[in-house]
Formats: C-alpha cells, sequence, structure tokens
C-alpha cells in the first residue's frame, strides 16, 4: 500500500504525482469507493457516488458493462458504484420517444438520489459506454485537475465538434457554457449544481412542448440549455474523451427492422459485439 503523510493539500498533490505515473487506477484504503475484496481504494473515489443506468431487460448490457468496469479495477459489487434501474415509461407525455422520456426521468431520479443525500461529486455512466483503451493511464491526472477546479459539470464522452486541445497534461479543457455537447453516457456533477439540475429538469417536466422556457426534450440537451441558463458554472471535458458509445441496440430511438426480427436481431448482436471488441 502507498502511504501519504501531510496536510490535505501535500496528499492531494502526492496522490496526483502517483496517479500520473501508474498505469492501473491508484488505490489506497480510507474512502466510500473501496474494493473490498482487495482492501483497496480506487482513484474514482473522488466521486462519492458511481451510477450505471440499466434497463432490466438488457441483461447483454449489464454484462458488458461489467466487463467495463473489470477493465478499470471497479465491479458492481465496489461500494461506490450503485447499478440504477432505468425508467421505462408507457408513454412519450411529450418527449421525442418513450425511449427519451425513459432516459429524461432515468437521469432525473440519480440526481435526486444523490441530491437526498448530500453526495458533493457523482458520476453517471450509461449501460453502452466502453471506456477508451488508454483509460488507466489517463485517469489520474484528469482526476487531479478536477481535484483542484471549482467544476460543476465533466463530460468524459460525448459527441462536439472539435475542440482545442488543453494546455499541459491535464486533459482537461474548460467548455464555454454556449459550446453544445450531444450524449450524457460519462457525465459528472459537482456540488451545488447536483440539486440546481434537479430543480432545473422538473421545470422543464412541467411544461408543454415547444415551451420557449425549455419543455420535454433529450436530456443531453436539457443539460446544454441548463450549462447557458448558469454560465458561470464550470463545465469540464476530457480531451481526448476517456469513453464512447459502444454499438449497441438502441432503448432510445426506434429500432430498426434488423433489431426488431427474432433470430437476425441476434446476429446483429454478435456483430456489433466483434466490432466493439476490435476497437477497444
Amino acid at each position: 500500500m502507498i502511504g501519504m503523510i501531510g496536510p490535505p493539500s501535500t496528499r492531494r498533490f502526492q496522490r496526483a504525482v502517483i496517479w500520473g505515473q501508474m498505469t492501473k487506477p491508484i488505490i489506497n484504503s480510507c474512502s466510500p469507493c473501496v474494493e473490498e475484496s482487495k482492501g483497496l481504494m480506487h482513484v474514482l473515489e473522488y466521486f462519492q457516488q458511481i451510477y450505471v443506468i440499466n434497463l432490466p431487460s438488457r441483461h447483454d448490457r449489464r454484462r458488458e458493462m461489467a466487463e467495463q468496469l473489470n477493465a478499470i479495477g471497479l465491479s458492481f459489487d465496489t461500494p461506490c458504484v450503485r447499478l440504477f434501474e432505468a425508467v421505462r415509461p408507457q408513454e412519450p407525455e411529450g418527449f421525442p420517444s418513450i425511449g427519451s422520456r425513459g432516459c429524461f426521468l432515468s437521469h432525473l431520479g440519480i440526481l435526486r438520489h444523490a441530491r437526498d443525500r448530500q453526495f458533493e461529486r457523482i458520476l453517471i455512466f450509461e449501460d453502452d459506454l466502453n471506456f477508451a483503451p488508454d483509460f488507466n493511464t489517463r485517469i489520474g491526472n484528469v482526476v487531479a485537475e478536477l481535484e483542484k477546479t471549482d467544476w460543476s459539470l465533466f463530460y468524459g464522452g460525448y459527441i462536439a465538434d472539435s475542440l482545442p486541445q488543453p494546455e499541459g497534461t491535464s486533459g482537461v479543457l474548460r467548455l464555454s457554457p454556449t459550446t453544445p455537447l450531444s450524449t450524457t453516457h460519462f457525465v459528472g456533477f459537482c456540488g451545488p449544481a447536483i440539486g440546481e439540475a434537479v430543480t432545473y429538469l422538473e421545470n422543464i417536466l412541467s411544461r408543454p412542448p415547444g415551451d420557449p422556457n425549455g419543455g420535454p426534450m433529450h436530456v443531453d440537451g436539457a443539460y446544454c440549455w441548463f450549462r447557458q441558463q448558469f454560465p458561470t458554472k464550470i463545465t469540464l471535458v476530457s480531451v481526448p474523451m476517456l469513453g464512447y458509445q459502444r454499438k449497441s441496440r438502441t432503448d432510445i430511438h426506434s429500432l430498426r427492422w434488423f433489431d426488431r426480427i427474432p433470430g437476425i436481431r441476434q446476429g446483429i448482436a454478435l456483430l456489433r459485439r466483434m466490432r466493439n471488441l476490435a476497437n477497444q
């Protein structure tokens, strides 16, 4: 085990330096995020809770997500990792689709859970997340940068127009509140932004579709609106990304014909899995 001495600021610096030298996530032993089987602490213990959104019916995604967590030294048994049952409503009720409403409500449910437990820092993973091949070598520098910044939102994965390279070796870029980002497969919240996002999303739910103040919409769009509404809140992104969406049958949009026909659907799932493995 690696010991650290000195005041908190010194320990944070020591930990950041050590993280940057490791090829696997650092481990110690005094945090909510502890691998009890190893008695060690993962680098992502910086986040008090890591939520993984998953529909109970998507055994395939849950299995693949377990493989991804294992690759970075975590599992569904890690105390700070919570498998969060995704919402699957019956009707879209003003949203673009049933799936988009379910995704929105799932994120809102997580934010409410975190707010009610007074968590200060959380990560949200959607179950189609793949971690970048060099995740373990870069995550230490990223977390060290988050530790010394008063951030509100963090994106480890996203779709965006070309972004400039961050200065130095942190791999973290501060984003303008007007810069649009798509997808929410790897997003974090910090501090008051957690409760404020709850209120913001609840207000969106209360408005009709097309409301100029923001009505029902995809949750990634809602987060962009939130960032524009609160421009002083700092949004940070990892450049390059720490994670990306793997190829998988959608739960948000209408299914394509080959995802609806038994037999063909299973064959397509196998092809997607082979493609995902080839891209790792």
